[in-house]
């Protein structure tokens, strides 16, 4: 039987998923700014310039950048937001209690293009129907036992 989360992190889970895609669409989105920028530097030998001679943003020649090179700040910011990416996915994971392939899986949305994207509506519906499941099974199980317990059929019976 798989390990299933606890009633008590169903609230948790809600907050969890909702950093992950968060997470998951701003780490999308830089990695695609992230590869749009290699295939313009190694593809035409280009890098994002901001407050240049050539004005305020410009793709310049790789060896001519003179300001900010602002391809390296997407390489930079990217890395570091996929950190928290994986914060994401860690906490989400392990509140759900998913094998560890499924960790792994996930964290491949930030190294994939378009797969963050795709992960992010799939689990996101996948954890909002769980969640639904859980709760209704879990505001049903206990209006059932105390029901049955005030029931007068029920306790004559359980006198006799």
């Amino acid at each position: 039987m798989p390990l299933e989360p606890k009633l008590a992190d169903l609230p948790r889970i809600r907050g969890a998923l909702r950093f992950y895609q968060v997470a998951a669409i701003i780490t999308g989105v830089l990695l695609l700014a992230l590869c749009a920028e290699m295939l313009m530097k190694y593809a035409f030998g280009l890098e994002l310039e901001l407050g240049g001679p050539d004005g305020f943003l410009a793709f310049v020649p790789t060896d001519t950048v003179t300001a900010v090179n602002l391809s390296t700040g997407i390489l930079i910011v990217h890395g570091w937001f996929y950190v928290v990416y994986l914060f994401s996915d860690f906490r989400l994971w392990s509140l759900m209690r998913w094998p560890f392939m499924r960790f792994i899986v996930i964290a491949l949305g930030g190294v994939i293009p378009f797969l963050s994207f795709i992960l992010e509506a799939r689990i996101g519906r996948e954890v909002r129907a769980y969640l639904a499941r859980r709760e209704s099974e879990a505001s049903v199980a206990p209006g059932a036992a105390t029901d049955a317990a005030t029931d007068p059929a029920d306790s004559m019976e359980a006198q006799q």
